[in-house]
């Protein structure tokens, strides 16, 4: 019986796996489709007592043995849900520090990224060396990552979350709007006006996933009472909800709608092209930060701790912020606005904002979320 069910193991694993490898290629529905098929797969395993999850590597001691480390592994795989042209600065500038190292990097949307490395792991067959954690995902991630000593590699303890991540960027949530649409005087302040009648009935864009209320869960004065009670307003006006917060955007710039939720990065971005958008001064709001780790199991442990170390550097931020992609202050903080594009635009706004400091907060927001999308009527699992 211990010989049959190590064969199904190591059967269901090669499924898995091969599932897994499917998943990270094709189009979305392709991808879907194999992670799907990939945790029917492990869930049937883990019920009959089968399969074991990816084992910790461990990593040298001092920077300079991580880097010799790093050059013999010769790669890394960095899996984000940036367009690649915005990483390419930073990578090009890390490729040129340690030629020796080739970075590939995959977009890959954060769920996906969670259910991959779930399977991949379960399947002792990890192809991701660097991961990004954020908002939902963050919770889950904590079981993904390996142990790091971040401060060993140069990384600031200030800019480590949780023991085994990294803080790297921010991509503070905004209320955005067309300025060709709206006049100045009519441009929202508060989030009670953009629950004016005139901005109903399809004239506003929201992210359906809720992901931009955080900040009501996050500010002690606002709360979840006074979120479910907005968020039933704003149902009413009937607002044009989107999946995501990029699809949210796109109808702002087209003049599809007036206004809608966005992130900083996107409407700097898009201002950048020539698109007539503007951040509305709209406060408070979340700075919702983004963190990378070393998934446990990864192929290539010292170069992708390598690879986050510098991503943290002073040079790598430079070259990140000129893409809206890197740090700002946890909380408010416009004493110098000027360090970076998005800062100086929140600062400019008048904006507050306020940052998920504990991974308790995470686990909250993972409950607050489903509550708001039910008022919504965007609850779709």
């Amino acid at each position: 019986m211990a010989i049959s069910h190590t064969v199904q193991s190591k059967s269901t694993r090669r499924n898995a796996a091969a599932f897994a490898a499917r998943a990270t290629s094709g189009s979305p529905t392709r991808r879907r489709a194999a992670l799907s098929a990939a945790l029917a797969l492990l869930t049937t395993a883990a019920a009959t007592g089968c399969g074991t999850g990816a084992e910790q590597v461990e990593l040298p001691s001092s920077k300079a043995a991580l880097v010799k480390q790093a050059e013999q592994d010769g790669e890394v795989n960095w899996a984000s849900w940036n367009p690649e042209a915005q990483m390419q600065p930073a990578i090009d500038l890390f490729e040129k520090k340690y030629p020796g190292i080739k970075v590939k990097y995959t977009n890959i949307k954060a769920p996906d990224q969670v259910s991959q490395l779930k399977i991949e792991q379960a399947a002792k067959k990890v192809s991701i060396d660097v991961a990004n954690a954020g908002g939902l995902t963050m919770s889950p991630a904590v079981k993904l990552a390996g142990d790091v000593d971040w401060t060993k590699y140069g990384v600031g303890a200030e800019n480590v979350f949780s023991k085994n991540f990294v803080y790297v960027w921010a991509t503070p949530k905004v209320w955005a709007y067309n300025t060709d649409k709206v006049k100045p005087a009519d441009v929202p302040k508060t989030w009670d006006d953009v629950l004016d009648a005139k901005w109903s009935g399809g004239r506003i864009s929201a992210e359906s996933r809720a992901s931009f209320m955080s900040v009501w869960d996050l500010d002690g004065s606002m709360g979840e009472k006074k979120a479910l009670a907005w968020a039933k307003k704003f149902a009413a006006s009937k607002p044009h909800y989107s999946p995501n917060v990029t699809q949210a955007e796109a109808p702002i710039e087209s003049g599809e709608v007036s206004i809608g939720t966005s992130l900083a990065s996107l409407v700097l971005a898009a201002k950048d092209k020539g698109a007539p958008v503007a951040i509305a001064p709209i406060s408070p709001t979340s700075a919702s930060e983004s963190y990378l780790y070393v998934p446990k199991g990864a192929p290539h442990p010292a170069a992708a701790a390598l690879l986050t170390s510098f991503l943290s550097s002073d040079a790598a931020q430079r070259l990140l912020a000129k893409t809206y992609n890197s740090r700002i202050p946890v909380d408010t903080d416009c004493s110098d606005a000027d360090a970076t594009a998005v800062l100086q635009a929140l600062c400019t706004a008048n904006l507050k904002w306020y940052g998920t400091k504990t991974l308790k907060k995470y686990s909250t927001l993972s409950a607050f979320y489903p509550k708001v999308e039910k008022e919504f009527g965007t609850d779709v699992g």
